[in-house]
């Protein structure tokens, strides 16, 4: 997952070159392990006497359009979020901005406010559910990331009340489509 955030790799996501394939499934994917691994837990089997152990944390990237792509998030308003989400790091509380720049923390995918018209922090897992028609990226956490027009005075890594969080999408709503 972290290769998205790679220099080479993140500019091709940023402007819609390449974004995420969608999932084969365990039971067609795999990888042939030596006799020596230990196979544990429902991605392991045996297959024509071969042992065979799946991942669920393999991604490919592509550039073929497909259907997972297009579909929205259904989201919950700032409000909502805060008086129901099953989150307890969002559940109650106030959406946090960075020390660093106007963007607001967003720890959760299903933590994104419907109603929120501003750059947004998310967490790199977001891009296995990013609808290019719903969101737009517009850079992430990194100086290679820096957002068209930012000034090279801000820091790019993100951190609230100097705490560093971890790699970050920035978004916003794609204001040239609404869903």
């Amino acid at each position: 997952m972290n290769a998205i955030t790679y220099k080479e790799v993140f500019p091709l996501i940023k402007d819609n070159k390449i974004w995420l394939g969608t999932g084969m499934g365990r039971w067609i994917s795999g990888f042939i392990v030596p006799d020596k691994y230990e196979l544990y837990g429902t991605e392991a089997r045996v297959e024509k006497g071969q042992r065979i152990v799946s991942t669920n944390n393999a991604l490919w990237m592509t550039n073929i359009d497909h259907g997972k792509r297009h579909q929205p998030l259904s989201l919950m308003t700032m409000e909502d979020n805060k008086k129901f989400s099953k989150h307890k790091s969002v559940k109650g509380k106030e959406y946090e901005v960075y020390d660093n720049f106007n963007a607001i923390e967003v720890p959760f995918t299903d933590a994104i406010p419907s109603d929120y018209d501003g750059v947004m922090g998310v967490p790199i897992s977001f891009l296995d559910k990013y609808n290019p028609d719903q969101f737009k990226i517009i850079g992430c956490s990194y100086d290679y990331g820096r957002p068209d027009g930012w000034s090279e005075d801000i820091k790019m890594s993100v951190t609230i009340n100097g705490k560093a969080i971890y790699k970050r999408l920035l978004i916003e709503k794609n204001k040239e489509n609404t869903i």
